[in-house]
């Protein structure tokens, strides 16, 4: 429920992508894991001594998709703002302004054997391939989101025409409870999809927008690593907890 004020600026090679706090002196909060907050498993934050930032994954997915290694985020407020509830105002943004190729070469992780997390029936896993592939599954109690699931080669192309578009969503029944615990304050239907007991309140972009929005979120959770990976990443029933 609060305005924020956000600025990308060009950073230099190997810098990375850093947030800055201009409300608390500049202070910069790296983008990889090691500095990830204590996670409500709503969102990503990150933490470097008393700063924070909170639900950095939209608009980290965008940058990493789109191919942008190094960046600084200045922000004078403690949460990236939800935007549309997607990635698309990012990409938007980062297309208006343009890259730079610059001369120093890019690092990449290639996935050489198999590695899986598990929790009950959740499950994360990268398996060894010459691209990156992602293969994502959905399955919650309500008849439109019994099962989803969709796999896709990921190129920038691919994340612009349909990931990025996709929408977070919600539960009605569950907004009343996040806004009594000082959550989603500036929620609305503008920036979320939101589900009742049989159907959607507002309009779908995508009859399985549920599914890509959950790929586009693992997108900003895997940028914590710092670098492209190589490999065929598959999730059934994640979430961000499972991906960090």
């Amino acid at each position: 429920g609060q305005r924020v004020k956000v600025f990308l600026k060009p950073a230099p090679a190997d810098y990375g992508i850093r947030f800055q706090r201009t409300d608390l002196a500049g202070t910069e909060i790296p983008a990889h894991i090691s500095h990830l907050g204590a996670q409500p498993h709503l969102q990503t934050s990150l933490v470097s001594g008393q700063a924070a930032v909170d639900t950095v994954e939209h608009l980290l997915a965008a940058l990493r998709s789109l191919g942008v290694d190094n960046a600084c985020v200045e922000l004078d407020h403690s949460e990236v703002p939800i935007m549309d509830g997607s990635s698309a105002p990012w990409v938007y943004l980062i297309q208006d302004a343009g890259e730079k190729e610059l001369t120093a070469p890019r690092k990449s992780i290639q996935v050489l054997r198999q590695v899986h997390v598990q929790q009950g029936d959740k499950r994360i896993a990268l398996y060894p391939a010459d691209r990156f592939k992602i293969s994502y599954t959905i399955r919650f109690d309500h008849p439109l989101l019994r099962h989803q699931q969709k796999t896709l080669d990921l190129d920038e192309q691919a994340f612009i025409d349909e990931i990025a578009p996709a929408r977070t969503f919600g539960f009605l029944k569950e907004v009343e409870m996040r806004r009594q615990r000082g959550l989603a304050l500036g929620g609305s239907l503008e920036n979320a999809i939101v589900l009742g007991e049989t159907g959607v309140l507002n309009p779908l972009r995508f009859e399985d927008e549920f599914v890509r929005h959950k790929i586009l979120d693992v997108l900003g959770d895997l940028a914590l690593i710092g670098h492209p990976i190589l490999g065929h990443l598959v999730v059934h029933r994640g979430g961000h907890a499972l991906q960090h």
